[in-house]
C-alpha cells in the first residue's frame, strides 16, 4: 500500500507540477505567476517547519544532530546551488564568442547563438531529472514515516516544482517553436521522480533508524528553495494591494498544506 501510493504521490508531484507550469506558461492562467511563487512558499515552509521537522524531531534522534544535518542540509543545497549557477555561466561563456576575436566579422555571431539553446536544452534537461530524481527519494522517505506526510510532501514538491518547471518551458521553447515538444521532454523529466520514489522506498526501508535524517534534509531542501529561490522572486516594490495580495497567497499555501494535513490524517 505505501509502495503504491509512493508511485502516485511522485507522478503527481512530477508530472502534474508540469501541466500546472505549461497552463501558468502558456495557458489563460499566465498572469498569476506571482502569485503561484508566493502560494509555493507558503506550502514549502509549512510543510518544513509545521510537519516535517515535528516529526523527526518526535523521535529519540538527538535533537543536536538533528539541527546539525539541518544545517549541513542548507549548505549543501546552498553550495549545490552555486555550482549549478557556475556551470551554466561557464557553458554560456563558452557558448559567447570573444569580442577581440570577431571585431573585424560579425557573421559568426548568428551561427554560434543558434547551436546555445540546443546545449542549454540538455543541460536543463539532465539537471531537472537530478532534481526530480532527488524529489521523489524525499516524498518516499516522507511516505515512509507516515502516509499524512507523504501525502504533504507530494503536495509541497508540486508546488515547488512549478516556477522550476515553468522556467525550464521557457528555455526550451527558445530551442523549438513546438510547446508539445517542450511539454512531453519537461514531463519525461518530471516523471523521473517516481523513479526516486522507488529508490528511496527501497533505501528508507532498509535504513529506517535513519529516517529522522531523511525528513530533516527534506525540510532543509523546502527552507532552502523557499527562502533563496522563490522569496526572493517575491521582494519587489509593489503597491499595497499587490502586497496583501502575496501575503494573502503566501498564507494560503500554509493554510492549504494544513487543509491537506487534516484531511490526509482523517484518512
Amino acid at each position: 500500500m505505501i509502495l503504491i501510493a509512493i508511485v502516485l504521490g511522485t507522478l503527481a508531484a512530477g508530472i502534474g507540477s508540469v501541466w500546472l507550469a505549461a497552463l501558468l506558461s502558456f495557458g489563460v492562467l499566465a498572469r498569476y505567476t506571482q502569485h503561484m511563487l508566493s502560494l509555493a512558499a507558503g506550502a514549502l515552509l509549512a510543510t518544513a517547519f509545521m510537519h516535517l521537522l515535528p516529526e523527526a524531531f518526535e523521535s529519540q534522534t538527538s535533537a543536536h544532530d538533528l539541527f546539525m544535518t539541518l544545517l549541513v542540509g542548507l549548505i549543501f543545497f546552498f553550495l549545490l546551488d552555486k555550482a549549478e549557477l557556475w556551470h551554466h555561466g561557464h557553458e554560456h561563456h563558452q557558448a559567447l564568442p570573444h569580442d577581440h576575436d570577431h571585431d573585424h566579422d560579425p557573421a559568426p555571431h548568428p551561427t554560434v547563438h543558434s547551436h546555445a539553446p540546443k546545449a542549454g536544452t540538455w543541460a536543463v534537461l539532465t539537471g531537472d531529472s537530478v532534481h526530480c530524481f532527488g524529489d521523489g527519494v524525499l516524498i518516499a522517505s516522507a511516505f515512509m514515516a507516515d502516509m499524512r506526510l507523504g501525502a504533504i510532501a507530494s503536495l509541497a514538491v508540486l508546488a515547488h516544482e512549478v516556477p522550476h518547471h515553468m522556467g525550464d518551458l521557457m528555455v526550451l521553447r527558445t530551442g523549438t517553436s513546438n510547446k508539445r515538444a517542450a511539454l512531453v521532454k519537461v514531463s519525461l523529466a518530471g516523471a523521473v521522480t517516481a523513479l526516486g520514489g522507488l529508490v528511496g522506498y527501497w533505501l528508507v526501508e532498509r535504513l529506517q533508524g535513519y529516517l529522522p535524517y531523511f525528513l530533516v534534509v527534506a525540510s532543509s531542501s523546502f527552507v532552502y528553495v523557499a527562502l533563496a529561490d522563490l522569496i526572493p522572486q517575491l521582494q519587489k516594490r509593489l503597491t499595497a494591494r499587490e502586497t496583501a495580495a502575496q501575503i494573502a497567497w503566501l498564507l494560503a499555501g500554509i493554510v492549504l498544506v494544513t487543509w491537506v494535513s487534516g484531511l490526509a490524517h482523517g484518512h
